[in-house]
């Protein structure tokens, strides 16, 4: 547990910049979905919120360890399964919520720990 901490420590800034990106991206192609194929508002917002979490994604890589942080990316698959629910609606099964706690459990398997 001591190792998650310092990892923290070192690469906090990047990871909750890189949880933002994620979350960023993820409501970019929420929209993107929203504007179902056509150009629209909704199209033009996912693509300013995709192109802002890529924007805090290299700001994020600046303050922690590749190894550590891009992992994290991942979490952007865990947003978008609660966005769709909450807005659009769509329905969550067991196994979602099944892959979701896996990939939550592997981005902090694999991101957690920071080996010099």
């Amino acid at each position: 547990m001591n190792e998650f901490k310092q990892s923290f420590k070192k690469n906090g800034l990047g990871i909750v910049l890189m949880v933002l990106a994620s979350l960023q991206t993820a409501l970019g192609q929420m929209f993107w979905k929203m504007a179902n194929g056509e150009f629209n508002g909704a199209l033009i917002l996912g693509f300013f919120l995709y192109f802002l979490g890529a924007v805090f994604m290299i700001i994020a890589f600046r303050f922690g360890s590749l190894s550590v942080l891009h992992p994290l990316l991942s979490i952007g698959y865990v947003f978008a399964l609660f966005l769709g629910s909450l807005v659009l609606q769509e329905t969550i099964t067991e196994s979602n919520l099944l892959g979701t706690l896996f990939i939550m459990i592997g981005a902090a398997l694999i991101g957690g720990g920071d080996h010099d």
